[in-house]
């Protein structure tokens, strides 16, 4: 509600420690430039110093200009002041924005007293909102007539490579006439992947762009600011064009990727110049671009890129350039319909691993370790090599006898082929093809190959980093370690299944059992929401999801937890991000998913339309009943979709998907559960099946208590090792910490022999591996048909480091973790454990240290947010903080007294809780 509090002075800062807010966002991104959402929601994270501390009432103000934010006269929105204790996704409901436009905007807090505390400013720019803004058409290289005047290659290409394209220069050169504009964008997109400059100077930082989308519904286009590389005279811009996801190799099809969506890359640029008097110029794509191809013979996403640099045009797109030999471009399409603006982070450079060593083998070739299985490519610099010289870069995760191992890429050639100018130093970077590797081996390099002379450039979505997990146990850290590196390299675009062979796609199950890991190691907010639009526009006319989005390669209906992603993925972005409007767009499709099945198992057991059943998959010596693990599934979407029907207010959805949540839950116990003499077995006896019964609470309460031995039984008579695939592997820690056996939890997490996590970090294991398997001691490589080894599925144990070891989570009904439950568990092997989280409110902390006959708490709770703390300890009264006893601090309430904890509630603020320690 809005009231008649008193705004704050507008040129006040807070006093140091008082309620700040910080990290602004406009629709998930910070000062997003270009937005084409014509209500776009502001967000901010509020910190203090001081214990208790809240939010009471904001006010926001948006201006076209910054100065215009302290004037009442000038500001186009002015909300008032609000009463609300959170600044989460607020939607702008002012006027309608305008196209190209920046808007500066400012919040203002009140604080626990209702006292004005502090502001903080930021900003956010429209792009084109309409399609009718656009009036650039697709351009590209007439192929069929170039095709005459291009040279041959000098070497010959492989099968694969053969009939790929010559990436396309292309060249607009216009003139200013000394009339500088006070304001410079540049709108472009490709149908296959682009880089663009501005008289000779790369244009933005954004890699293979404009990304992968389901280019029949939408093409992303971005925006950058040009002002500073123009120049008074003459300009030039200048765009390579290569195939990228659009008409190069993608997935495991043999065949070209033509046949998916087009059989030659486009792009589409549209300049737009302000004048000091309000006058506005336009430059666009069209007949009047000229084009030719260059060094680069071809660049494919999994072949690689090929670079002849004695065909360089130096000088291309930079003023002055002699042009008279170019033709001229061809227009392709005129439709600007499918043009959408990016809503996510791009795809950046973002880190760079010098090499460790290069070692020289036997046949003369090099092999060069980055030390870090990494996804991206490398820059190497070539001294002293005569004109002509063909380098080649081969790239591989593993080595097999020192050599290679490249087996497992299938089809994927990852080759970067350089051949050189003759100049006394070269460096060599491809621009459009990423791998995944660890090793590359170097052929043809002249003389001694530097160790400082290759570097691997790391690529991925640049999803900033929100979460930080530490223990004790180094192999546990280096889990932690692989499964972000897993992430990072995983995450290109669109949340793939892995980086270095022929296939990386948008699997649903992949990405549904690691979302909450991928939560708290980053901001996957506006990156996975964008995702779902992509899921969503797959779905087909009967309501099955599929397995991949974009849908291709696999074109049949969603397998159980598969085609499941669907429904979780957009209900946990809403609980973590408070995403609510993401929930409504998906919400039509959820249902619809939920219906398909019902329709097709009208005795709610799931076995029909199940497409290619794929279980729990890469299990380890064991087989867990398909049927049992669908019917969880549709049992456990449909209680989701009742929960999301509630969350939008469709409350006779809510009724009615509850109800079959339950009828669901029934028909899984009379399919699948023993329920005589209170048995509580579950058909198949395998970890998944108690996994998921316990974990999607189908049981009934009397039989619980025996699933859980029965699970623990089978761990135990395995010698405390796993057994689980995709599927249970997420379940697993938290299950058991969840039903008082953290022991067998913990047991698991430090497990170093075969099948376990700690078995691959022991062998050296720098990611996490697509299977148990992958490489054993007694047999070596498992089969090359499917053997990844960055591949973050089995990674997702790492939501339990930070949810059950250090102890962040939030209790069932909350959202943006507004109620906080900080539940650490002391055990394992472990001394200390620590946690910090970036929310959607602020940050979170939760860590805890053995010293002695003490354990030792660390609590940050952020403004707005209150917790629950479970203090870990046998003895509730030995609980002091900051050495004194409970009833004498502020912002502690004593709730409860358990078994091995003492409860308590806190108010936002920092606590350092001491107590005896747990029996372990």
């Amino acid at each position: 509600m809005t009231t008649d509090l008193p705004n704050p002075p507008l040129n006040t800062r807070p006093d140091d420690g008082a309620l700040q807010p910080y990290g602004l966002t406009c629709e998930m991104l910070e000062t997003p430039l270009g937005l084409d959402e014509p209500s776009p929601r502001l967000s901010w994270k509020l910190r203090s110093t001081r214990r208790g501390d809240a939010q009471t009432s904001y006010r926001l103000t948006v201006a076209l200009a910054r100065e215009d934010l302290d004037v009442a006269g000038r500001r186009i929105w002015d909300t008032g002041c609000r009463e609300s204790a959170v600044g989460v996704l607020v939607p702008f409901d002012g006027p309608p924005l305008q196209s190209c436009t920046r808007y500066h905007w400012r919040v203002e807090v009140w604080d626990a007293d209702g006292s004005p505390a502090g502001r903080a400013d930021s900003w956010f720019e429209t792009g084109l909102m309409h399609a009718d803004e656009w009036r650039a058409v697709w351009i590209g290289r007439d192929f069929a007539a170039a095709a005459v005047m291009d040279p041959p290659d000098r070497e010959d290409r492989t099968d694969r490579t053969r009939h790929l394209l010559p990436c396309a220069h292309l060249r607009r050169s216009f003139d200013l006439g000394g009339r500088r504009p006070v304001r410079a964008r540049v709108y472009a997109s490709a149908r296959g992947v682009y880089q663009l400059s501005l008289n000779g100077r790369r244009v933005g930082d954004v890699e293979l762009g404009p990304g992968w989308t389901e280019y029949h519904r939408r093409v992303l286009y971005q925006t950058y600011d040009v002002g500073e590389l123009l120049e008074d005279g003459e300009n030039v811009l200048g765009v390579v064009l290569a195939d990228g996801w659009w008409s190069g190799f993608v997935g495991f099809d043999s065949r070209h990727q033509a046949l998916h969506y087009g059989d030659a890359p486009q792009v589409i640029v549209q300049v737009l110049l302000d004048f000091a008097d309000g006058s506005r110029r336009w430059i666009r794509t069209d007949e009047g671009w000229l084009e030719r191809s260059g060094a680069t013979r071809y660049a494919d996403l999994l072949m690689g890129e090929y670079v002849d640099a004695r065909d360089d045009l130096s000088g291309w797109d930079a003023p002055g350039y002699d042009d008279a030999g170019w033709t001229s471009a061809v227009v392709l399409d005129r439709s600007t319909e499918v043009l959408q603006a990016g809503s996510d982070r791009p795809v950046r450079v973002t880190e760079e691993l010098p090499a460790r060593s290069v070692v020289r083998r036997p046949g003369g070739h090099l092999i060069v370790d980055l030390g870090q299985n990494m996804v991206g490519r490398v820059r190497l610099t070539v001294r002293g090599a005569e004109r002509g010289r063909r380098i080649r870069l081969r790239h591989a995760e593993m080595l097999d006898d020192g050599e290679l191992y490249v087996d497992n890429l299938r089809t994927a050639e990852a080759i970067d082929v350089y051949v050189a100018a003759g100049d006394a130093v070269e460096v060599f970077e491809p621009q459009f093809t990423f791998h995944g590797f660890r090793y590359v081996e170097v052929t043809g390099y002249p003389g001694d190959l530097r160790a400082e002379d290759v570097v691997g450039r790391v690529l991925h979505s640049d999803t900033p980093w929100t979460g930080e997990f530490a223990c004790s146990d180094q192999i546990v850290t280096r889990l932690q370690s692989n499964i972000r590196w897993g992430q990072r390299g995983n995450f290109v675009s669109i949340p793939t299944d892995c980086p270095q062979r022929d296939e990386r796609l948008g699997w649903l199950a992949d990405a549904q059992v690691f979302l909450p890991t991928a939560c708290r190691n980053a901001d996957v907010g506006a990156f996975f929401a964008r995702w779902m639009r992509d899921v969503v526009d797959a779905q087909d006319a009967d309501g099955a999801f599929p397995d991949v989005a974009p849908r291709l390669c696999v074109d049949r209906e969603g397998a159980p937890a598969w085609g499941d992603g669907g429904v979780i993925i957009p209900w946990h972005l809403y609980r973590v991000y408070g995403d609510r409007r993401m929930l409504e767009r998906s919400y039509a499709a959820m249902t619809a998913w939920v219906d398909h099945i019902h329709r097709h198992n009208s005795d709610l057991v799931w076995r029909h339309r199940v497409g290619n059943h794929y279980g729990d998959w890469l299990q380890v010596d064991a087989e867990t009943p398909r049927d049992l693990l669908a019917t969880a599934y549709f049992a456990r979407s449909a209680q989701i979709v009742a929960q999301a029907a509630d969350v939008l207010g469709e409350h006779a959805d809510a009724k009615r998907y509850g109800a079959l949540h339950l009828a669901i839950r029934d028909a899984f116990v009379d399919a699948f559960v023993d329920t005589s003499a209170h048995e509580g077995k579950v058909a198949g006896g395998t970890q998944t099946g108690y996994l998921l019964a316990l974990a999607f609470d189908l049981l009934p309460e009397r039989l619980v208590s025996a699933a859980v031995r029965h699970l623990a039984a089978d761990i135990e008579a395995r010698d405390r090792h796993l057994t689980t695939g995709f599927v249970g592997v997420a379940l697993l820690c938290p299950v058991l910490a969840e039903h008082g056996r953290a022991d067998l939890a913990y047991a698991l997490l430090h497990q170093d022999t075969y099948p376990s996590w700690g078995y691959s970090v022991r062998h050296g294991a720098t990611t996490i591996w697509e299977r148990w398997d992958g490489w054993t001691e007694e047999h070596g490589f498992q089969s090359p048909a499917m053997n990844s080894f960055n591949h973050y599925s089995l990674g997702s144990v790492g939501e339990w480091l930070y949810g059950g070891v250090a102890g962040i989570d939030q209790r069932p009904g909350s959202v943006a973790y507004r109620d906080l439950l900080l539940r650490p568990t002391v055990g394992g092997r472990l001394t200390w454990a620590r946690a910090r989280q970036e929310t959607p409110l602020g940050a979170v902390a939760c860590g805890w240290r053995l010293h002695e006959d003490e354990v030792h708490l660390e609590v940050t709770v952020p403004p707005s947010a209150r917790a629950t703390l479970h203090v870990p300890t046998g003895d509730p009264g030995s609980v002091r903080e900051d050495g004194e006893e409970l009833a004498d601090r502020t912002g502690i309430e004593i709730v409860d007294s358990l078994p091995g904890a003492l409860v308590v509630d806190l108010a936002s603020g920092h606590y350092s809780f001491s107590a005896t320690p747990p029996l372990r």
